[in-house]
């Protein structure tokens, strides 16, 4: 079955929803010509402010501030977001297709026709935090691999595997997939976003008396839109998704995990202490340092960072296990940044970089981003190797 066209109907409204694939020749002819056969009311369209402008303005990403994203926590969501949308501009650019361009074909249709549009999708980044807050640390490594993966992977789609994408089939498959190998990323990618496009695509109807809407949304989508869309006109769910905005606060477990590390740490130089003397103690001490910081340098090494970031990994890497509300990637990102300024040719060539090891090593942004990401893996290794270790001078 295919769902690229579905007539809803209700008392004082028809909605068209099209399902589409993003990088589908088929699907920008179909938005067009269902636009201007219906001459529709209104259209709506799955996208945010943030991503139409990146579009309109050919995904620049030359506004980037690296030192704010290690500032801020994001390290990880700038990676997941590069990686995405490499993925797809690569997909795209096998097929001579630039990612969403049938959504912008739909906003300039509209626009021809003197017809109102409006975009219909939560703002991205928001979905991105939701989904790394929902997930938890083993969920995070799988999600980062699997997006990993897709970048370097170099299978081909054929056009008519593109098109497969629309079949309901093969949607099912996939999210069922999806579904048992990330549930939270599925719940906030998928099912909130049914939730929340389809709010917004009802709320755009009420507006000015408009009769019959266009709606262009991802095929994945059309079946859970066409659910809730159902449920809102029959008063079953309400139009407020105000709570879909916000991000997840840290549960309580996941605020204690932080320090579980250090405390295991502290009890151990204490047990040391009390049991052997202070000097048992610092031997303790200096192995625990050692392994902390050589890890993280090792990391910074192997993302070829600048000589004076591996020596901050070093240093920083207890200092960052001592207050886990920091890592040691803030220390060793800003610094990489700080030593090695991104040039304005590193943010033109981003989301081509990103998709090959040498294109990652040569543009300093992703490099920057290895920095950050290996050294904190490192300290982190470090710190696991290390409990062990300390253990076993106690039982001497």
């Amino acid at each position: 079955m295919n769902d690229t066209r579905m007539t809803l109907t209700f008392e004082d409204r028809v909605i068209i929803l099209i399902g589409t694939a993003h990088v589908s020749r088929d699907s920008i002819a179909e938005v067009r010509e269902i636009i201007q056969e219906t001459q529709p009311d209104v259209v709506c369209v799955e996208l945010d402010a943030g991503r139409y402008q990146s579009m309109s303005e050919k995904e620049s990403w030359e506004r980037l501030n690296v030192v704010k994203v290690f500032k801020e926590g994001q390290g990880f969501l700038l990676i997941a977001n590069l990686v995405l949308s490499s993925f797809q501009r690569r997909m795209g650019a096998e097929l001579g297709v630039k990612p969403g361009e049938e959504m912008k074909t739909a906003i300039e249709t509209a626009q021809t026709l003197n017809i109102p549009y409006t975009l219909c999708d939560r703002e991205v980044q928001i979905t991105l935090r939701r989904a790394w807050a929902r997930c938890g640390l083993w969920n995070k490594c799988k999600l980062l691999s699997s997006l990993l993966s897709s970048a370097f992977s170099r299978e081909q789609l054929s056009e008519a595997e593109i098109e497969k994408l629309k079949n309901r089939s093969e949607l099912d498959d996939m999210m069922t997939a999806l579904s048992e190998y990330l549930p939270p990323v599925k719940e906030t990618l998928i099912d909130e976003r049914d939730r929340y496009l389809a709010a917004r695509i009802w709320s755009a109807g009420k507006e000015g008396g408009r009769k019959k809407q266009v709606a262009v949304v991802g095929a994945g989508h059309t079946q859970g839109i066409k659910a809730y869309l159902e449920k809102i006109a029959t008063a079953a769910v309400g139009e407020d998704v105000s709570d879909l905005e916000t991000i997840p606060k840290p549960k309580v477990f996941s605020k204690l995990a932080g320090w579980i590390i250090p405390i295991l740490i502290g009890a151990l130089l204490a047990a040391g202490f009390f049991r052997a003397g202070a000097e048992v103690s610092l031997t303790m001490l200096l192995r625990w340092a050692l392994l902390n910081g050589s890890l993280a340098a090792l990391g910074t090494l192997l993302a070829l960072g600048h000589p004076l970031s591996m020596v901050v990994s070093f240093f920083g890497a207890p200092i960052a296990t001592i207050n886990p509300f920091i890592g040691v990637g803030l220390f060793s990102g800003i610094t990489e940044v700080t030593l090695r300024k991104p040039r304005v040719s590193d943010t033109q060539t981003l989301s081509e970089d990103v998709t090959s090891l040498k294109g990652i090593y040569r543009n300093r942004i992703t490099r920057a981003l290895m920095v950050f990401f290996l050294s904190s893996l490192g300290g982190a290794l470090g710190n696991f190797i290390s409990i062990p270790s300390l253990a076993s001078l106690l039982v001497k």
